[in-house]
């Protein structure tokens, strides 16, 4: 099992884009609108856009005092999405975390939400493999180091492009989307209740045997 963190696991979407809307008044945008947009996206991305939008260059110093920011407001208020504490709790299968943050975010918001046992060193992040979704690179990397095949692997994502990167890693993909905001081009198995999870996972198990 590969799961996502931001989103799937930790309700840290709407945290992390109420830094942009506290950093950027002048955007006149609210933290659901940014969430929007910028679900999955990253980071460099991100700022580029937010530049391009705003019609100016973001200081130098954007980045770490946004990064602050987002600790600070996790600190204050990060949870475990509904439901995610006892699905872990009740799946004994192989699990890790394949993130796009960087690993002191990773560390931060699993301590906060109470959820850094089910995982322990299994923790793979963009920045460290140096590959970002939609790439499929992170995704085998985790496959790889754990130990399986790709083809035997279930992703857990709540992005589009880290379905996409699920479908061009080989792997079968559930997608936690809890305000039906999916569309169906995504091609992935679409729920939104984590008490679902385990028995999603059964029914792929129980196909790929068949």
């Amino acid at each position: 099992m590969i799961f996502d963190l931001d989103g799937t696991l930790v309700d840290s979407e709407i945290l992390c884009n109420q830094a942009f809307v506290d950093l950027l008044p002048d955007l006149g945008e609210t933290a659901e609108q940014l969430v929007r947009r910028y679900r999955g996206i990253k980071l460099d991305l991100t700022l580029a856009d937010l530049e391009k939008r705003l019609g100016r260059r973001l200081p130098a110093t954007f980045e770490a005092t946004y990064r602050a920011r987002v600790a600070e407001l996790f600190s204050e208020r990060l949870q475990p999405v509904p439901g995610a504490s006892a699905m872990l709790e009740s799946l004994d299968r192989p699990k890790c975390i394949a993130s796009s943050g960087p690993p002191q975010k990773i560390a931060h918001s699993l301590k906060v939400s109470g959820l850094a046992s089910h995982f322990g060193s299994n923790i793979y992040s963009s920045y460290v493999v140096g590959i970002w979704k939609p790439d499929p690179g992170l995704f085998l990397h985790a496959a790889r180091d754990m130990g399986h095949a790709p083809e035997y692997c279930i992703v857990v994502e709540d992005s589009a492009v880290g379905v996409q990167a699920a479908h061009a890693a080989g792997m079968a993909v559930l997608r936690y989307d809890p305000h039906a905001t999916a569309m169906p081009a995504d091609k992935a198995t679409v729920f939104s209740d984590m008490s679902r999870l385990k028995g999603l996972i059964e029914a792929l198990e129980a196909e790929r045997v068949g």
